[in-house]
């Protein structure tokens, strides 16, 4: 619990696999002998993003919809605050890394200029790199959601304070969803996937995902003391509309209202007993997913650099080295150089607003919101 707010620990649990999703899809045609089943799996790792976006819109909804609407305009820059030092620190940490290797391969005389192009990194310490500004993923390749995910926070507080979907009807509410996923789809303009051009779709994509996911909140506040019926429900919508991908609908069509069905579904069923995705472990690789997602990409260039000969047949022995080493650098990242970092810069908030009423006690340090 987060002062009168669940926590819904079965989500945490899902935001760490699918973190994890998006290692293996990374690392996928590295693998030496990957089955192709397995390689067909992880090439879909790509979509765990969408399911970020999405909980994130549902969790930002739940934990500051109601400040804001209570403060206004005020609330503002405190919440704006909190989301900053929620991503900024570990992203300023990671991009470092990036500069550090980019000006060792300088040195040996192997500068990536693609990969590692010195003129972006402005757009990149400011969050920007994705808002249409280039026609590439640079530096640290992950960043680029982070950057979208900060315009969505700078939009929120103008949605939060003018909608409340627990008073909309709920026919409206669902309309607005399959609205906003159709929107999504014809926004793609025809892409293949969900995937496709990053830096031409990936702000459209975060925002109405975003936005998706803050209606999927509003639903669940309403169903959630009488979940059985709505749950199985939105489970069986969920699992049709992302199966019928298979079937030929298109996946920038299916894939964010199925998901967006399952979250519903992962919600309202996550307080039961004994939920597996609530368990200490996962809720552990829960908590750190955000240090994953940020920190895999990066070691796993610097890990080929070092250990690896054949980048296309990486052996298993050298993949389960990688993915343990992924495993103890998230544990690293989260408790060094996140968290100091993010309890300071909220702690320097709550000193300043000590004599105001509602931030001196919404401020805090916790990274759960």
């Amino acid at each position: 619990m987060t002062g009168n707010r669940p926590e819904l620990r079965a989500l945490t649990g899902m935001r760490g696999i699918a973190a994890w999703f998006v290692v293996l899809y990374h690392i996928r045609l590295s693998i030496a002998g990957l089955p192709p089943f397995w390689l067909a799996v992880f090439a879909k790792g790509y979509l765990a993003v969408d399911f970020f976006f999405l909980l994130s819109g549902f969790v930002l909804w739940l934990s500051w919809s109601d400040r804001l609407r209570a403060d206004g305009i005020a609330g503002v820059p405190g919440f704006l605050w909190r989301r900053l030092a929620r991503i900024w620190p570990l992203h300023l940490f990671m991009l470092a890394c990036a500069v550090g290797l980019a000006l060792v391969l300088a040195m040996v005389g192997k500068h990536n200029p693609g990969a590692y192009p010195f003129a972006d990194l402005p757009l990149h310490v400011l969050l920007l790199q994705n808002w249409g500004f280039t026609d590439h993923l640079a530096w640290n390749d992950p960043s680029w959601s982070i950057s979208t995910e900060w315009a969505a926070y700078l939009l929120f507080p103008l949605l939060a304070m003018r909608i409340d979907w627990r008073r909309m009807p709920i026919p409206l509410v669902l309309a607005a969803i399959v609205t906003l996923g159709v929107l999504l789809h014809f926004g793609m303009a025809g892409a293949a996937t969900l995937g496709s051009e990053i830096w031409t779709f990936g702000l459209r994509r975060c925002l109405i995902e975003f936005a998706i996911g803050g209606a999927v909140c509003g639903l669940w506040q309403r169903w959630r003391k009488a979940p059985a019926r709505p749950a199985l429900i939105a489970a069986l919508l969920g699992t049709g509309a992302v199966g019928s991908v298979g079937l030929g609908i298109p996946e920038t069509l299916g894939v964010p209202l199925g998901f967006a069905a399952l979250l519903l579904a992962l919600a309202l069923t996550s307080d039961r007993s004994g939920n597996p995705l609530a368990g200490p472990l996962l809720h552990w690789l829960g908590e750190v997913s955000y240090a994953t997602y940020l920190g895999h990409f990066l070691l796993f260039v610097v890990f080929k650099l070092v250990l690896v000969r054949d980048a296309h047949a990486v052996p298993p022995a050298l993949v389960v080295l990688y993915l343990a080493l992924v495993l103890a650098s998230s544990f690293a990242l989260y408790h060094w150089v996140e968290r100091p970092p993010q309890t300071a810069m909220n702690r320097l908030a709550a000193r300043r607003r000590a004599g105001s009423a509602p931030y001196a006690s919404a401020v805090s340090s916790s990274s759960a919101s």
